[in-house]
């Protein structure tokens, strides 16, 4: 009698679960052109659709109970779903009671979610909806008192082998979830990361710093690494070492962007320790200011020496070559590009 149960419980969910398929095909059919553009209502609309048949199926399926709660069964028919859309990619994994589910409809938009379906008043249903930019990632964290799940939302790779990066912990709390820490307060300008690989408790996020003189797409430039420990009780990761690579590439720029605060102000005692060649500071022009350009180290030539780009308020490019001073920059020459 007991074996019996699923198999007539599922004959009476197929043709609910068939005929939302086939809506589903549908909505990809008539609505895959709008989701990820800027089509206000429209876009908002066939999202709403896409996630309400979504949630639809996978709260059915929890509420029908035995092997239909089961991930692979759940993984199974989402999977027929993410075929009909193709090139969507939804994901599921276990917070405690809780199934978390990480739903990309197109590499990176602000449609894709993670969302967190659980026991509420005795039934189930969606609880919670994630919504950012980028491709979710689910990590769940195994060894603590309280089920705890690392949310990355990966944004797409530039040319430069960098990509946005958006960090969340998910913590049971009850019969719920909340978010502990989140890296968007702690990187306000949004985190650009190179490489970032989470190993046990241990997070590691190499990533772009930008200051005065940084350029987009250039190589050598500063980037910075903070490691975090992960606490298994739940509470607020602790940073606990930072380093730096290419850390001469800032230092530079600092001197750049001080002499040309020097030359603007008339600044001579700033101006004798960027320049220390009187010949050479006659000559600077005081509207010298920075071009937006990669620098050209020449460590053939000189290892210690890199070339800058500036620009006269006439827009008449300069070459401005510095060279390491123990921990300070000096130019040593400068020179109009014809």
């Amino acid at each position: 009698m007991f074996l019996l149960a699923p198999v007539l419980l599922g004959a009476v969910a197929a043709p609910a679960q068939d005929d939302r398929l086939e809506r589903f095909r549908t909505l990809a059919a008539t609505r895959l052109a709008l989701v990820g553009t800027d089509d206000g209502e429209r876009s908002r609309e066939a999202l709403r659709e896409i996630y309400a048949l979504l949630d639809e199926e996978i709260v059915e399926s929890l509420q029908s109970g035995s092997v239909f709660t089961s991930l692979p069964f759940l993984q199974e028919r989402l999977d027929g779903f993410a075929d009909a859309w193709g090139g969507a990619s939804f994901k599921l994994r276990r917070l405690g009671p809780l199934t978390v589910g990480a739903f990309q409809l197109v590499d990176s938009s602000p449609g894709n979610s993670v969302r967190v379906y659980g026991e509420a008043g005795g039934e189930a249903r969606l609880l919670h909806a994630f919504v950012r930019d980028g491709r979710p990632v689910l990590y769940p964290l195994a060894g603590g008192p309280a089920p705890l799940m690392v949310v990355a939302w990966e944004g797409w790779p530039t040319n430069a082998g960098v990509r946005p990066l958006r960090l969340e912990m998910l913590r049971m709390r009850g019969d719920d979830v909340t978010v502990t820490w989140d890296t968007a307060p702690l990187y306000p300008e949004g985190l650009v990361a190179r490489d970032w690989r989470l190993r046990g408790n241990e997070l590691r996020i190499r990533y772009e710093l930008h200051y005065p003189g940084w350029t987009p797409g250039c190589e050598g430039q500063t980037e910075q690494e903070d490691v975090y420990r992960l606490p298994t009780d739940g509470t607020v990761p602790a940073r606990v070492a930072r380093r730096q690579y290419n850390a001469w590439h800032q230092a530079l720029h600092h001197s750049v962007s001080g002499l040309f605060a020097a030359l603007a102000s008339g600044d001579r005692a700033s101006l004798t320790a960027f320049v220390p060649d009187a010949e050479l500071r006659r000559r600077l022009p005081a509207t010298l200011a920075a071009e937006p350009a990669c620098d050209a180290p020449d460590p053939a030539a000189d290892p210690d020496a890199v070339s800058v780009a500036a620009v006269e308020s006439e827009r008449r490019p300069w070459s401005l070559t510095w060279r390491r001073a123990g921990r300070r920059w000096q130019l040593v020459s400068a020179t109009p590009v014809l």
